[in-house]
């Protein structure tokens, strides 16, 4: 899993918004992810394959309906990151914060 795809694909609203829905909702049908989106199916079906890529989302098809799942494990390696780099930063800008306390007594 990349994290280059897997901000790639969070870097789009729409995309993010899809997400969001799957996040509260176990599947949802393409005609579902595309309701609330001012966007054409062609350009949801797009969205949902820079997602798959980014294993970010599961589809299955069952008949003539396509569901589509959240694999949160894309999450998990994105969110690790994000603590890594909170973590590097906080003891930077507590560096800081104490040098400048310490340069105002």
């Amino acid at each position: 899993m990349s994290l280059n795809q897997i901000y790639g694909a969070l870097a789009d609203p729409s995309r993010r918004r899809m997400l969001r829905y799957l996040s509260s909702h176990e599947t949802a049908t393409v005609s579902e992810l595309a309701a609330p989106l001012s966007i054409g199916l062609p350009t949801v079906m797009k969205h949902l394959d820079v997602l798959e890529r980014a294993r970010m989302i599961r589809r299955r098809k069952a008949g003539r309906t396509v569901n589509v799942s959240l694999v949160p494990e894309a999450m998990i390696e994105a969110n690790r990151w994000l603590s890594q780099m909170e973590r590097f930063w906080t003891a930077r800008i507590d560096r800081l914060v104490n040098m400048v306390e310490r340069e105002q007594s």
